[in-house]
């Protein structure tokens, strides 16, 4: 019997895959357990039409990460850090400092972005970092740590 899987299986196919299984395992297990429905013409139709949408949807986030990716590549951060007498900077730029920095200037909305860097940034001056927009696009970020007035 031909299905179409509602959710990745393991050992079986991901979502939205169309597959052939035994009648008993279709009827038994993934139909009530709504893992699956008939692979019948009408339902073949949505499937194509959920594809379509899910297409749409991808081509316009990657769009607009790609703006995102544009906007942190011609900007930059700065964060100003205690100094003491010789110079020596007092606490660190973090990847969550500069994760809410990003929010905070509305450049970042709901987007899942992840930032790249070794360890916080504990030195006045320059800085990058890139940033991760997820689907294959990221950005270098420049960073500048000021001491504080």
């Amino acid at each position: 019997m031909k299905v179409i899987l509602l959710g990745d299986i393991k050992g079986i196919g991901k979502h939205g895959e169309i597959k052939e299984v035994s009648d008993g395992y279709a009827r038994n297990f993934l139909f009530p357990n709504m893992l699956a429905k008939p692979a019948t013409s009408s339902n073949l139709k949505g499937l194509e039409k959920e594809k379509a949408r899910s297409e749409k949807e991808d081509e316009a986030a990657k769009k607009r990460l790609t703006e995102i990716a544009r906007l942190l590549n011609d900007r930059h951060l700065e964060f100003s850090l205690k100094v003491g007498e010789h110079g020596k900077a007092f606490g660190s730029v973090t990847k969550d400092a500069i994760s809410k920095a990003l929010r905070d200037t509305g450049w970042l909305g709901k987007e899942r972005a992840q930032i790249k860097m070794d360890s916080p940034f504990k030195e006045l001056g320059e800085h990058y970092v890139e940033v991760d927009l997820n689907k294959g696009i990221s950005a270098k970020l420049k960073l500048v740590l000021l001491p504080q007035q």
